[in-house]
Formats: C-alpha cells, sequence, structure tokens
C-alpha cells in the first residue's frame, strides 16, 4: 500500500476556515473545547432535561446512564476507582494516541505497539494486556470489541483522536459493566451534540509526512441536534524497509448524530438519538521484529521480507438510544446496537517452514533463515508463507437500564436496574500465500486457497443482568449490587477443504456457564474535603469458544481501600488493591507468538496486588500565571501461587510458584505539569515505565526476556491569536528515547522516536 497525501482535504478545510476567523477576547486556559455539563466536571442529575422551554438549546447530556463514571465530579465522589478525562485534558495533551492519553490513569497497564495506539494493548490492575482483551472495553456505554465474548482479542479500537472524553471504572463498581470484571471497563466517550450551533477544526502536520485533519460541526434547536464529525489520519511511519516500501497507514473516520426530543416541559419527557459511524484503516504494519543485534544497530529498520505485508480495517457502527422519563425521579435508557467489523492482515508467519519468532529469538541457529528475512540471500519458492488473516465479526444487542432516584436531603437512596441481551461471532477464513524472496524482493509463487488455514466460526449468545442500589445516610454512602451473566458459546470448523461450507462443521464445541458477581463498595465522608472508601467485588472473565471443557472460567476476589481529598487547589489520592485470582486464563493468539488457534490455558492461582495514587495541584505563581501539577503513580506486584507445565507461549515451558506474570512492569509514573498565561500556554508531559518480562519468571531478568525501563518527555507549546484562532507545535518522545515497545510476537520492535508536530486549531463563527 502506498499512502497517497490528501492536500486537497486539508487546503478546503483550512481555507474554508480561514475565511471565517474573527475576534480578539482571549480565555486564561487555552482550550477551545465547548463539553457538555458532564464534562466539565459538574455534577448532573441523571437523565437531565432542561428545565425550562426556553433552556432547550443549552447543551445537555441526556444519556448519562451509558456512562461508566459521568463525570470528574462523579469520580471524585464514587465509593471507589474512578477515573474521567475531560475534554480539557484531552485538548492540553492533543494526543491521538490512546496509550498516551491513559499513562496518566493510575493502575492501568499498557504495552506498546506501533507506535500509533492503532491496536492498543491495555490492562487494568494486572489483568494482561494483549489486545487488551482483559478489559471491557466501550463507547458511550456500548460494548465496542467487534466480538467481545466470541473473540475478545480483535484488532480494533475507537479512533482515540476524535473522543471528547475517557473514563476508567474499577473496583467494585465495575459490575455494572460487563463481562471482564477483574480488571474493570474503559468508556471512550464520543462528541456530543453541541447546544447551539458550534463547529471546530483542528490540522496538523508533522515528521514522518505526519498529516492529520478534525472536522465536526453540530447545532441544537429546542427539540432537534445534530452533529457531523470526520477525522483523517496518514503518515510514512517511523520505520525504514530495506530495499524500499511504506510503512505508513491511512485512517478514515466519519461519525454522525442526530437527535430528537419531546418538549422540555413536556410530563413524559422524551429522546431518540441515533449515531453512525465508519471507520476505515490501511497500513503498511508487520508482526515482524529485528533480532537484538540489529535492534542495537538499528532500531527503525525493517527487514525486505516485510515488505508488502499489510492490514485493511472496516468497521462500521450503529446506535440507536431511546430516554424516557416519566417523572423527576425515574428515568430509562435504552440502547440498541450493531456493529460490524472486517480486517484482513496479510503478514509474514514463516520462512522455509520455521516461525519467524524462532527465527529472531535464535539466529545463531538459523543463519541462512535470517538472511532471507533480511533479503541478503535468495530462498526457493515458497519459502516465504504469507498469511491472509481474514476475518469478519458482528456484534449487536439491545440493553436498557432503568433509574430510580428514591430519596434525597439527608438521605438519598437511588437503585439503578439494567439488562443486557447480546449475540456475536467471529468469522475466520484464512488461508497462506507463497513466496520466496529474489534480489531482495518478496515474489509471489501460488496465492492462498481461500479458508484453507482457518476455516471457522465462533458464535456467543449472553444475556446479563445488573442491579446496584446506591444509600447515603449522613457521612456513609453504601453501593451493594450484583451482576449475573448467562453466556453459551460454540465454534463450528468446517475444515480446511470445504472452503464453501456446504458441508456439516467436522468439528462443534460448545460450552455455557452462569455467573453471579456481587460487589459492595462503601465511603466514608470524613469532612467536606476527605473521604475513605473501601469495596470488595468477585470478578470475572468468560472463557471462549475455542476453550475445551477442561479450560475454567477467569475468576477472582478483588479488594479495594483508598483515601480521597479534594479542596480547591488540591486533589489526591492513595489506593490498596488486591486481585485474588482462582484461575487466571491465557489464550494463545499470533499477537502473543502463538499459534492463533485461539486455545485457552489454565494458570491456576495468582495474586495481584499494588497501590495507585494521584496528585493534582495548582503551584504557587503570580496572579497572571497558573502552574497545574499532574501526577499518576502505580506499584504492581503479580505472581503465580502454583506450579505447572503449559504450552502458552508467554508462559511457557514450565511456572513455578512465585513467578512474576509478563508485561507487567513494576512501576510506572507519570508527572505533567503546564504553565498557563493569558494568551499562552505549555504542556510537558513525563511517563515512566519500570522494567518487565515477557516470559514469567523470578530473579534477574534474562536480557532476552526483557523490556527495559523507559522514560518519555513530550512539550506541547499553544498560542491563542484569537478567541476563535490557536497555534500549537509539539515534541513526542522530546529526548528521543530509543527503547523497546515489544519482543513479541516476533522479534524486537522500538517505540516511536521524537517526532515534531504543528497545528492550528480554529471555531467556525455561528
Amino acid at each position: 500500500m502506498t499512502v497517497d497525501p490528501k492536500p486537497s482535504l486539508l487546503a478546503m478545510l483550512l481555507v474554508a476556515t480561514l475565511s471565517g476567523t474573527s475576534g480578539i477576547a482571549l480565555a486564561d486556559e487555552p482550550s477551545r473545547a465547548k463539553p457538555s455539563e458532564e464534562a466539565t466536571g459538574e455534577a448532573a442529575a441523571p437523565a437531565t432535561k432542561p428545565a425550562d422551554p426556553e433552556e432547550a438549546t443549552e447543551e445537555v447530556q441526556l444519556f448519562d446512564q451509558l456512562l461508566v463514571v459521568g463525570s470528574a465530579e462523579a469520580a471524585a465522589e464514587a465509593p471507589g476507582s474512578a477515573h474521567f478525562l475531560t475534554p480539557q485534558d484531552l485538548e492540553r495533551q492533543g494526543y491521538s494516541d490512546v496509550h498516551r492519553i491513559l499513562r496518566q490513569i493510575p493502575g492501568v497497564n499498557i504495552q506498546e505497539e506501533d507506535g500509533y495506539g492503532l491496536r492498543p494493548n491495555i490492562g487494568i490492575r494486572g489483568t494482561g494486556v494483549d489486545r487488551s482483551q482483559k478489559v471491557t472495553l466501550l463507547e458511550d456505554g456500548v460494548l465496542i470489541a467487534p466480538a467481545p465474548y466470541a473473540a475478545p482479542a480483535a484488532y480494533y479500537t475507537p479512533t482515540a483522536g476524535r473522543m471528547e472524553s475517557f473514563e476508567v471504572r474499577k473496583g467494585s463498581g465495575a459490575i455494572r459493566q460487563g463481562p471482564y470484571t477483574n480488571g474493570g471497563a474503559l468508556n471512550y466517550i464520543s462528541t456530543s451534540i453541541p447546544g447551539s450551533f458550534d463547529g471546530r477544526i483542528d490540522l496538523s502536520a508533522g515528521d514522518e509526512s505526519l498529516e492529520r485533519a478534525h472536522a465536526t460541526v453540530g447545532d441544537s434547536g429546542r427539540r432537534f441536534g445534530w452533529l457531523i464529525e470526520t477525522y483523517q489520519l496518514q503518515t510514512d511511519g517511523f520505520k525504514r524497509i530495506d530495499g524500499g516500501g511504506s510503512a505508513g497507514f491511512d485512517l478514515e473516520d466519519y461519525l454522525a448524530k442526530l437527535r430528537f426530543t419531546s418538549r422540555a416541559d413536556a410530563r413524559v419527557y422524551q429522546a431518540v438519538e441515533l449515531k453512525l459511524g465508519k471507520t476505515k484503516q490501511l497500513g503498511d504494519e508487520t508482526y515482524l521484529g529485528l533480532t537484538q543485534d540489529d535492534f542495537d544497530r538499528d532500531p527503525y529498520r525493517r527487514y525486505a521480507s516485510s515488505a508488502g505485508d499489510n492490514i485493511s480495517t472496516d468497521h462500521e457502527q450503529l446506535q440507536l438510544r431511546y430516554l424516557i422519563q416519566p417523572g423527576e425521579r425515574f428515568s430509562l435508557t435504552a440502547t440498541a446496537y450493531r456493529n460490524d467489523f472486517f480486517r484482513n492482515w496479510h503478514k509474514l508467519e514463516s520462512v522455509a517452514g520455521t516461525g519467524t519468532a524462532a527465527v529472531l529469538a535464535r539466529p545463531d541457529e538459523f543463519p541462512d533463515l535470517l538472511a532471507i528475512l533480511r533479503g541478503q540471500a535468495d530462498s526457493g519458492p515458497g519459502a516465504l508463507a504469507v498469511r491472509n488473516n481474514r476475518r469478519d465479526y458482528a456484534s449487536r444487542g439491545v440493553q436498557a437500564v432503568f433509574a430510580w432516584e428514591l430519596g434525597g436531603g439527608d438521605k438519598r437512596h437511588d437503585l439503578e436496574i439494567g439488562i443486557r441481551l447480546h449475540e456475536d461471532q467471529e468469522d475466520r477464513f484464512q488461508d497462506d500465500d507463497l513466496y520466496q524472496m529474489l534480489g531482495g524482493r518478496r515474489i509471489l509463487n501460488e496465492p492462498g486457497t481461500p479458508g484453507s488455514n482457518a476455516n471457522r466460526i465462533a458464535d456467543a449468545e449472553a444475556l446479563a443482568f445488573f442491579v446496584q442500589g446506591t444509600f447515603s445516610r449522613g457521612s456513609w454512602t453504601v453501593t451493594p449490587g450484583v451482576r449475573v451473566e448467562r453466556i453459551d458459546l460454540m465454534r463450528r470448523d468446517f475444515g480446511k477443504t470445504d472452503p464453501v461450507r456446504n458441508g456439516a462443521a467436522l468439528r462443534i464445541r460448545r460450552n455455557d456457564l452462569t455467573e453471579v458477581l456481587p460487589g459492595l463498595g462503601a465511603e466514608y465522608r470524613l469532612d467536606d474535603s476527605n473521604r475513605l472508601f473501601a469495596g470488595v467485588h468477585r470478578g470475572f472473565s468468560p472463557p471462549s469458544p475455542s476453550s475445551s471443557r477442561e479450560v475454567d472460567a477467569e475468576e477472582s476476589i478483588n479488594y479495594e481501600i483508598g483515601w480521597r481529598h479534594r479542596a480547591d487547589d488540591v486533589t489526591a489520592e492513595i489506593i490498596g488493591f488486591f486481585n485474588d485470582y482462582d484461575n487466571l486464563l491465557g489464550n494463545d493468539t499470533l499477537s502473543t507468538g502463538g499459534q492463533g488457534t485461539g486455545d485457552q490455558f489454565n494458570g491456576g492461582a495468582v495474586r495481584v496486588g499494588g497501590i495507585e495514587a494521584g496528585l493534582g495541584l495548582d503551584l504557587p505563581a503570580r496572579s497572571d500565571r497558573r502552574f497545574p501539577f499532574r501526577l499518576a503513580y502505580t506499584y504492581t506486584q503479580a505472581e503465580f501461587r502454583n506450579t505447572f507445565e503449559t504450552g502458552f507461549s508467554d508462559w511457557a515451558p514450565r511456572v513455578e510458584r512465585g513467578d512474576e506474570l509478563p508485561y507487567i512492569p513494576a512501576h510506572q509514573l507519570h508527572a505533567g505539569l503546564s504553565a498557563l498565561g493569558e494568551r499562552w500556554a505549555v504542556h510537558l508531559d513525563t511517563s515512566y515505565s519500570d522494567e518487565m518480562r515477557t516470559r514469567a519468571g523470578s530473579g534477574p531478568v534474562p536480557r532476552e526476556e526483557s523490556i527495559g525501563s523507559r522514560l518519555v518527555v513530550d512539550l506541547k507549546v499553544e498560542f491563542d491569536l484569537s478567541d476563535s484562532l490557536r497555534v500549537w507545535g509539539q515534541l513526542l518522545n522530546a529526548t528521543d528515547e530509543v527503547y523497546v515497545a515489544s519482543r513479541r510476537p516476533a522479534g524486537l520492535r522500538p517505540g516511536r522516536p521524537r517526532a515534531a508536530l504543528f497545528g492550528i486549531a480554529f471555531d467556525v463563527p455561528g
């Protein structure tokens, strides 16, 4: 794939915007985000409607029952661990990489991969990070993984750069979402429909031939609102392929929303919102990394044998939401949703029948094969097997949440009841193309027969139900709840010789289970600024349709206890957590260096414990200056409590009691300092990650199984030229830290080097 530039798109957006730029007034905070009432951190009542018909055009969050946390204010008052990143937080950093965005939240574990966050690896409190498969991923409160039950380790994430907010819920409150409750839930919040006409365009360009355009426009009347948004990102990438070739990607994202409401003074208030989205990506990305020696010489090199590797994806989403509020204390929010996702990752798997991971891990054993991978030696016909990892996903369902406010004043009692009927599917239809290496080029010899590598369908059906209450009296708040998951799983294998699937499935696996997941959180307000809280809940991750009857569900009992302080100029929090697993599951995926079978492996008893801490304050300054400071720290210790042998690549071949889990650093630290003036702002963000293992073990970490510690510094400078026009510049990895992002699935891959970006953002006048 060759990334074609799109000067026409950037030029048209730039001309349209500059022609409407006007105004002189400047805000103290150089942020042009116009968040909803929820996003600003102000408290909002559930399912809020305009109190007066004349106020019907004000921006209001109508569907807050779909949110995981709700607002920064709600996060500060939650009887448990909760975090809400506001539009101002996202604006300050200006990131399009979800990994960089989430570094500022304690308790979140991250493994980088491509340098841009296109295929995130996210875990919460030691759940494991591979393909974010142990975290409940949501967009606007709706399951967003392409097949969250049948195949959670998928290659899709919502476009982080177009999001308005992010929220993370951990601890006992996480049972409200599911099915993955061992760690917690991550909710991407898309741009909300504005309360009045509002348009914004943000254009940027920089190193790596990067071009980015983000545009939104929307309006609301008294009973109708709409929003149109697009996010475009393209780059040539930061890696260099031996012999030439593209290493970049092209991403296109489109979103539209329509909302209709009844009159604000209607006796029974109602609202309907339709959301449509489409995302396409074409990227020249590979799984093939480097040997240790080659990485040390040139970490941004790619071998000639990876030229032509590429991934293409197409995602479509539809959400239809309905709100009815028959009284001030009652509301019902219902959502019907559907997600369709196609992807094909055409990538090198083996050379002369030997997996690329083995060649790069032990190059001295395979010098001839390594020379072929480098393009330094010719091969025989068909020596290079390149797989078409072709898969279709579908996810659909209906969910509803009923909220009832039972009391007020000194006694506040709220009750939420939710239900979700969901089904999803993964359809694998894969084959291997055979190539040979000639003169440093990959030449096709034999196209694969569709379905000849994998030809199977995995299905899941789930009925989930939760009840959660919030009972407050005086200084105490208690939140008991329970979640029930009923899951039916099936996998049908049609064999490699029946691509049209005319015959019956050669093999069928079935699994069904019912899980009851209780949770309890409690909070005690010491005074207006200090709170103590604690919680306990049962964690759960379902098995996959590919698992055998011998594989148990992943289950744990999770505890947390914490203190939170919030005053006018200081916020602080410290939480201790402990997750006691009866059984931890390992999933065989290509992204972990496995065979991609989807088989699961019992890991037995595991204990994960640690500390999360956060601090926010304004440092002393002159009255016309502000110096906000933010700090987030995570300490995690995760170890096996039993001894066993296993075929799972991250643990194999044998785990001893006391061995540490891989890809979980002991220490993580994020610090951010801003300097804010009347017309300018400077933001410095620093992230540190400790050394971590790539394979289970204990004692000193062998170099070949280590990802070293790293310190990454980002710098952003902004200038307000008017009340509607802002220019900015940014340095990512300002110190040009060279570090290993991953050693899996095949060789070492680097983190993103230093990159300079420059942009202009402006509001379109109404």
